[in-house]
């Protein structure tokens, strides 16, 4: 990769000892740190490999990292800033996805194969962000000494060296061993890799920073390489993460008490784009919990079966599990169930996969709850879209059954991301039927979609049981939906006869923003970051 003289802008670059050490949120506060100095700042990472992704305008998929550091920016979200996106699909496959669009699915072996021919497009990428930004803060990915990936690195140093970027190198004391982690990490780059760290970075440190002092000289004196600050845990921040290791923390979690909702969420193997519930979990009264267990179900108010990277892979584990019996269980007692994408495929009669898109199981039988079949097709649907409520469930009471599209923008926004199609089935007295019938579009859904990447469209989306006891979707971010969010807590309280809670409890994502941005300057030498930055 080389890089050209159009490349004006300046670059800073944030590496770990690491995955999970905060590399996204501090690249993400960066962002919105300089963009609040007056700064045209865009975020990049080259290559990114997590099942949390994002649809931009133009209705291309990128990691939900950098739509988040993006926003964090105030610049809409593109491909340039993420070029290439892996989507681990289990058996040490992952779909690659290159400029917004899946071209494949490769092993790790053919992937490696196939990288040369994306570093000149990683280069155009950074010239093209420094062309048209005054700044750009660049993430690298898990560890630049990961001594059997650096032969093939096309998202650490690599990109660190055609950007000729300062590299902060950022340790989790959260987790011990970090004066190991940053002097072992140096130990085991190249001398000229090591001279592109200028700055280290301790992040999640809990407690009196002075503790720290005798630490960090020693480090200074160990390495001639020195602190640019020491950042704090940051509690309950409402920014969504990158990946499921962020979901280890949330396991385990109590049930809710009599006097608060309940949520179970199924933390499947492969589960993806997570937070879609992210919302609920700082509403007032909610207790949101991952689960894997029958056991730990109990009486939740609410199941959530969220989005999967591999449907068929993560229904096949719902029957071992017997989480399966359990969800159907639930419903027939007449308590809520949402699904949500992969889980609104999981929830229905039948997933058929002639072409073997997503496994080797031609057709497979579904959960039975929601009156669809699935077929899975080679096209990938990827849309940021606006959509309305057209039918009364749980998830919505006729107080929000939206106005007909032609009024000023009604309804919600949110994303599609699947290579499934659902149509409805007929509903007979002795069950489904397995054939589609033929049905007016207004007639098919618990939503009707009204824009697709800006084009007016009227597709219906999901699917409400015959006794409104199943909702289904494929609209992710619905829950973001302030008015939608609302209606199923009413409707959650009414059921268990807890008070209405009034007043809005979530935090604004963009104040959210300013706090992770406000704490990180705090505590870091802004003074010095803008001297290697040269800014």
């Amino acid at each position: 990769m080389t890089a050209t003289s159009a490349s004006t802008a300046p670059v800073v670059m944030i590496q770990g000892t690491a995955s999970s050490v905060g590399k996204s949120l501090l690249t993400a506060a960066l962002c919105r740190i300089f963009y609040r100095e007056g700064r045209r700042v865009a975020p990049f990472k080259a290559q990114n490999m997590a099942l949390n992704s994002f649809v931009t305008p133009q209705g291309a998929e990128i990691g939900r990292a950098q739509a988040v550091q993006a926003e964090a920016a105030c610049t809409d979200p593109s491909v340039w800033m993420n070029p290439i996106l892996l989507k681990p699909e289990g058996d040490a496959r992952s779909q690659v996805v290159v400029m917004g669009k899946p071209i494949g699915s490769m092993t790790a072996l053919e992937y490696h194969a196939y990288k040369p021919t994306l570093r000149s497009m990683i280069s155009d990428c950074l010239v093209h962000l420094r062309r048209h930004y005054d700044l750009v803060v660049i993430e690298g990915a898990g560890s630049p000494a990961e001594i059997n990936l650096k032969e093939h690195d096309i998202v650490n140093m690599d990109v660190a060296r055609v950007a000729d970027a300062p590299v902060l190198l950022v340790g989790d004391i959260d987790r011990g061993g970090v004066f190991a982690a940053l002097v072992g990490t140096l130990e085991l780059l190249e001398p000229d890799e090591r001279r592109r760290i200028k700055g280290f970075i301790i992040n999640k440190f809990r407690g009196d920073p002075s503790l720290l002092d005798s630490g960090l000289e020693f480090l200074v004196r160990r390495t001639s390489i020195p602190v640019v600050g020491v950042v704090p845990h940051i509690d309950r921040l409402r920014i969504a993460d990158e990946d499921s290791v962020s979901l280890e923390h949330r396991m385990g979690q109590p049930r809710g008490a009599a006097d608060q909702i309940d949520i179970a969420v199924l933390r499947l193997p492969r589960i993806s784009n997570y937070d879609d519930v992210l919302a609920l979990e700082y509403e007032s009264g909610v207790v949101v919990r991952f689960v894997e267990r029958p056991s730990e179900i109990g009486g939740a108010d609410l199941i959530i079966v969220p989005g999967s990277k591999s449907t068929v892979a993560d229904l096949a584990w719902l029957r071992e599990t017997g989480l399966d019996q359990s969800i159907v269980r639930h419903s027939r007692a007449g308590r809520p169930i949402l699904g949500i994408c992969g889980g609104f495929q999981m929830l229905g009669h039948t997933i058929l996969d002639p072409d073997r898109v997503e496994s080797a199981h031609p057709s497979v039988r579904g959960l039975g709850l929601l009156a669809i079949e699935t077929r899975f097709q080679r096209e990938k649907i990827t849309a940021q879209v606006r959509a309305r409520a057209v039918r009364q469930s749980f998830l919505v009471d006729s107080t929000s059954i939206d106005r007909e599209p032609g009024d000023r923008e009604p309804g919600f926004v949110g994303y599609e991301i699947h290579m499934g199609r659902s149509e409805r089935l007929r509903q007979t007295t002795s069950g489904v039927d397995s054939k589609p019938v033929d049905i007016e579009p207004l007639d098919a859904g618990a939503f009707e979609i009204i824009s697709r990447n800006g084009e007016t469209v009227r597709v219906a989306d999901g699917a409400v049981s015959a006794d409104g006891t199943v909702v289904g979707t494929m609209i992710h971010g619905l829950l973001e939906n302030a008015a939608i969010r609302a209606s199923l807590l009413r409707f959650l309280r009414a059921r268990k006869g807890l008070a209405e809670v009034h007043g809005e409890s979530v935090p604004h994502t963009d104040a959210e923003y300013n706090r992770l941005a406000s704490c990180v300057r705090d505590h870091l030498d802004m003074a010095m970051l803008r001297d290697l930055i040269g800014l």
